[in-house]
């Protein structure tokens, strides 16, 4: 498949867990870990994003989030594609060492 007709997108996880018992701090690392595992890079606090090839591996990492979820809280995906993901602007602040500005042609896939 030629790098021009491959369809390169981003999902971004939303999340906002409770963490008021021990129960519950659990269920937030263990959510998060499976994040991370995942290939998901912390964009901010509770803002979590990857990198796909295409609709396939789209629909794969969200079944994979939704056999994940937490017991309780609030848990969004949205998925954009890398041309809009890469129009996101920092307002505030400096990017994150993990944000160097990774084009998608640089990835390597094993």
């Amino acid at each position: 498949m030629a790098d021009d007709t491959r369809r390169y997108m981003r999902i971004l996880v939303f999340f906002d867990l409770p963490v008021v018992t021990r129960a519950q701090r659990r269920a937030y690392t263990q959510f998060r870990r499976f994040l991370l595992n995942d290939g998901f890079d912390m964009i901010q606090f509770s803002v979590y994003g990857r990198i796909l090839n295409g609709r396939d591996a789209e629909e794969k990492h969200m079944q994979r989030v939704i056999s994940n979820l937490p017991p309780a809280g609030s848990v969004r995906t949205l998925t954009v594609t890398e041309k809009q993901y890469a129009s996101m602007k920092l307002l505030v602040g400096l990017p994150l060492f993990q944000e160097k500005r990774v084009d998608a042609k640089q990835i390597l896939l094993f």
